[in-house]
């Protein structure tokens, strides 16, 4: 089926479209979008006859203008002898030709213009028009892709990546980051866990800090020094005084936001205010589960753990089922990188890894931890489809280029912003149990 040309032209494009003279040269720059073509394309057009191309001329070339003696012969010519089939042909050396050429040649110049004045007649230069010539086609010159334009060899985005995953990133980068990552948070974990504290709080900061760069992108303008000082004294206070200084801090934090935002007109202001309140909820309020789950006394430490174990064990089944079985996808519109066979894989790693964990460490059945497990891993991808469809939203790929091989700290976070709380709550449940 024929379609229009993109770049301007009205003839029809694919099998349907008549087949031009070779040109003298190869077209391996001239594809579409190629920077040669654009160049030739911003070029005035300018017409020369035989008799004004001869005046100007300089050198003893041959003419090679179509109408010229030397034109004429040049396609003239008996064909060169071709050693060999035609590797770019698609029929090779034998079978009959898939495209072949048409009866004539339909770019074939008049035998004589029209006279000064006179009204031009349509069909001559029209492609669709009668042919007016009974000359016999001239020969394809030897290696010609017939029809077709010679494929490209190599190139293409991946080229010259041959360490990057599927999803175009910096894999050794990207393992190097995660382990530093992780041992930022485990270090002081099991060891000083007052540093947690400080290391959410610096998370927090850099998170929200990137969702108000993102958001610029919407012409919001929330501003940020409020934002960002309320949102490290929401997770302090979750941290000292539980869940009830969890939502005092984020009313806190909305409230100064707005009458810091009041103070600079109120052109706007709708708008600024529903960024600021999307970044105070997504960032500080939901990580404060994260304080709140290492707030607990004896135990904080592992509980942390067992969550921060089902997520890795989400993500990296769903990104291991996905890449070898995933063919349905889950969310096109959202995510086309994920699929429902990927989603299985995560929950089934997640309920597998966390029955045992969690029995080993906690003393409870397997079966709840398996119910944790699939509970985490759920919250986890629905994480990650909400900031996917935040990034589309913005047009953004990423929320930053902070670490190499992730994109920004936003997008390491925003499975397990939407994991703690579910976390928080089922292990409230288990605590019974646990004691």
């Amino acid at each position: 089926m024929s379609h229009l040309d993109s770049y301007g032209s009205i003839e029809p494009r694919g099998r349907d479209r008549e087949a031009r003279p070779a040109l003298p040269w190869p077209e391996h720059d001239l594809g579409p979008g190629s920077r040669v073509r654009q160049a030739y394309a911003e070029q005035p057009v300018v017409t020369w006859t035989p008799e004004e191309y001869d005046e100007a001329r300089t050198d003893d070339q041959p003419t090679l203008v179509p109408g010229h003696p030397d034109f004429e012969r040049a396609w003239s010519s008996g064909p060169a002898p071709v050693d060999g089939p035609d590797p770019h042909h698609p029929a090779g050396a034998a079978g009959p030709d898939p495209y072949p050429e048409p009866e004539g040649d339909p770019y074939a110049e008049p035998a004589a213009g029209p006279e000064p004045g006179s009204a031009p007649d349509p069909s001559a230069h029209d492609p669709s028009g009668p042919v007016g010539t009974t000359e016999p086609a001239p020969e394809r010159p030897p290696g010609r892709w017939r029809g077709r334009r010679r494929p490209i060899r190599g190139g293409g985005s991946a080229a010259g990546h041959g360490r990057s995953s599927r999803a175009g990133r910096n894999l050794p980068a990207a393992i190097a980051v995660g382990l530093a990552l992780g041992a930022l948070i485990l270090v002081p974990l099991f060891t000083v866990i007052e540093a947690f504290l400080g290391v959410l709080a610096v998370a927090v900061a850099v998170g929200m800090w990137e969702m108000g760069r993102a958001v610029r992108r919407a012409d919001a303008r929330p501003p940020m020094l409020p934002l960002i000082a309320g949102g490290v004294l929401t997770v302090g206070l979750a941290w000292w005084s539980g869940p009830d200084a969890l939502v005092l801090g984020l009313l806190v934090t909305l409230a100064a936001t707005l009458v810091w935002r009041l103070a600079e007109g109120k052109a706007g202001l709708g708008r600024d205010m529903t960024a600021a309140t999307l970044i105070a909820v997504y960032v500080p309020f939901l990580a404060g589960f994260a304080a709140l789950l290492a707030a607990v006394p004896g135990d904080g430490h592992l509980r942390v753990l067992v969550t921060l174990v089902a997520v890795v064990l989400s993500d990296t089944g769903g990104y291991a089922a996905g890449a070898n079985f995933g063919k349905r996808k889950m969310a096109p519109t959202i995510s086309p990188s994920k699929s429902w066979e990927g989603f299985y894989g995560s929950v089934g790693a997640a309920a597998l890894g966390s029955a045992l964990l969690i029995w080993l460490l906690f003393d409870v059945a397997p079966w709840w931890g398996a119910l944790f497990g699939v509970a985490v891993s759920v919250a986890a991808v629905l994480g990650d489809l909400a900031e996917s469809m935040i990034k589309r939203d913005l047009g953004i790929k990423d929320m930053s280029n902070l670490l190499p091989g992730h994109g920004g700290l936003m997008d390491r976070l925003d499975s397990i912003l939407f994991a703690v709380p579910t976390a928080y709550l089922l292990l409230a449940v288990f605590a019974p149990v646990v004691s």
